[in-house]
């Protein structure tokens, strides 16, 4: 049986490999298409795996079984950066929705972006629903806002599918970015949340 140091591991570089490859599918198909939407997709992608090479860090660092002082020491030094991360990840998505707006730009409709944010869909809450329940098992906070951080990549493939959805069937072309601007607030929530709780 894998240890519960490994699993960990395991699940922070499957995150860092799956956001390195979609981003850099979303970058190949913007190149494309011209498709703004699949590059602001693909840049944030590559901010999300910065969460993961956090939680990386984190589990090589230290194994749960050692010093339980410096356990305590990594696991809040994590925790923190997992929080400063939704900072950049959510004010990323803020300039790039916003920006949208200001252009009344239209989401592009794409089949590589239908692609990747349909399989997102499908991986993203079996990886958080692993991250969570490991991170609650073993008391590690920065792994259970690390799930949070894989939510909210979930959260932002759905608006993805229903701006696109919404500009081809109504042409509703400001959907998309109000719904980004929406989970933006709810991913800064969240960073704010995780710094308050190490206080």
């Amino acid at each position: 049986m894998p240890s519960t140091r490994s699993k960990a591991l395991a699940l922070a570089f499957f995150t860092v490999a799956y956001n390195l490859v979609e981003g850099g599918v979303s970058m190949l198909g913007a190149a494309l298409s011209g498709s703004d939407a699949l590059l602001g997709f693909g840049l944030d992608s590559f901010v999300e795996s910065l969460s993961g090479l956090i939680m990386v860090w984190r589990f090589w660092k230290l194994d749960l079984a050692e010093d339980n002082e410096e356990f305590e020491k990594i696991e809040q030094r994590a925790a923190r950066l997992i929080g400063y991360s939704f900072f950049l990840l959510g004010g990323y998505v803020i300039l790039d929705a916003g920006w949208a707006l200001v252009r009344h730009e239209a989401p592009e409709t794409s089949l590589i972006g239908i692609g990747l944010a349909t399989a997102s869909i499908i991986v993203m809450p079996v990886l958080f629903l692993l991250k969570y329940r490991l991170g609650k098992a073993i008391g590690s906070r920065s792994l259970v806002a690390d799930s949070k951080e894989t939510l909210a990549c979930l959260m932002l493939s759905f608006a993805l599918l229903i701006g696109s959805g919404s500009y081809y069937v109504w042409r509703l072309w400001w959907i998309d970015s109000v719904a980004a601007l929406v989970i933006a607030v709810l991913i800064i929530r969240e960073g704010f949340e995780t710094l308050e709780d190490l206080d």
